[in-house]
């Protein structure tokens, strides 16, 4: 099978199309032939030496993607409802740049109905994290408000869209006028530059002195001690990233005084059943909103897959709005 490797810790140059054996499914996985595969951050830090794969992982790069079940052990996919033939988009550990993937049959979800692989090889990895940081750990409710920093990312526009689709209010942060706009579009009820604007001051503006119930952080750093003067009481600061630093300064006693919990965490070394658990969920709660069309594909820019070297340098330049995909059909 075709797939892209990284010949060697660095920039975007260093993916390089390559010819592998198709992997073999084990006990509990099933063979995808790809369609599409979706481009994350974690990919890029992948390719810099970063980011570390889980042990038995493959060292292809890539953690989602959408094609058609293309092997497995039969009973097993009959239990789980599948067989040879269905279309299918899986969140993986690794793997997922190339033309054939094994997924656990868990992790494995249906393409909505009138999605393209394009279109659903961009769902798993922000929707597994959005779901599992913002609605499973930080328990955001309909009528609490949420804000997202980084809201034009692909993790952004899918918590935008699903926090408002769950009946929530959110309010997003973003490095330009045009992203702010953007995010806007994309259904956040208002928008922050962060280059322009003090984020502390404009949530406690938008919230009347209150603050927000949730934020999800993509940054650390220094905005963590921020965070924690704009979020309400008993509110909830879910930690996903840390582009900003893994340093904070926190102020301990505001800290115990508005009773905030702070979480952090990564998604790819969880057990197979913690993502077994979230799959389940996104296929009764967000499912249905993605057929019905409450909640939306976030796809900015396609690229041919042996031109993931160009995708991954459009992802570090932050230009994008939404999620990058490469594509196994062009």
């Amino acid at each position: 099978m075709k797939a892209i490797e990284i010949r060697q810790p660095g920039g975007p140059e260093v993916l390089a199309p390559c010819e592998r054996p198709v992997p073999a499914p084990a006990r509990g996985e099933m063979l995808i032939r790809v369609g599409a595969s979706g481009v994350n951050r974690p990919d890029v830090l992948q390719r810099k030496g970063l980011y570390p794969m889980p042990p038995g992982v493959s060292d292809l790069p890539g953690l989602e993607l959408a094609g058609v079940v293309a092997g497995g052990d039969a009973a097993e996919l009959a239990a789980a409802g599948w067989q040879l033939g269905d279309r299918v988009c899986a969140l993986v550990a690794g793997g997922g740049y190339a033309e054939y993937c094994v997924a656990p049959i868990g992790q494995c979800l249906p393409v909505p109905a009138g999605f393209s692989d394009v279109e659903a090889a961009s769902l798993p990895e922000t929707f597994f994290t959005v779901w599992q940081n913002v609605f499973e750990i930080a328990r955001l409710q309909p009528g609490e408000s949420l804000l997202v920093q980084g809201g034009s990312s692909g993790i952004g526009v899918t918590a935008i869209q699903l926090a408002k689709a769950l009946g929530s209010r959110v309010i997003v942060t973003a490095g330009s006028a045009d992203k702010c706009d953007a995010c806007l579009r994309w259904g956040a009820d208002a928008a922050v530059n962060y280059r322009e604007q003090d984020f502390v001051a404009e949530v406690k503006r938008w919230t009347d002195g209150k603050g927000v119930d949730v934020v999800l952080d993509m940054v650390a750093g220094e905005y963590l001690g921020r965070e924690l003067q704009c979020v309400a009481d008993d509110g909830r600061i879910a930690v996903i990233a840390v582009q900003g630093g893994t340093s904070s300064a926190l102020d301990a006693g505001l800290l115990l005084r508005k009773r905030v919990a702070i979480t952090g965490s990564t998604l790819r070394p969880r057990s197979l059943a913690y993502k077994a658990l979230l799959a389940d969920a996104l296929r009764r709660r967000v499912w249905p909103l993605l057929e019905a069309g409450q909640v939306k594909p976030a796809v900015f820019k396609v690229f041919p897959a042996d031109e993931a070297a160009q995708a991954h340098a459009l992802m570090e330049s932050s230009t994008h709005v939404g999620k990058i995909v490469l594509n196994w059909a062009a």
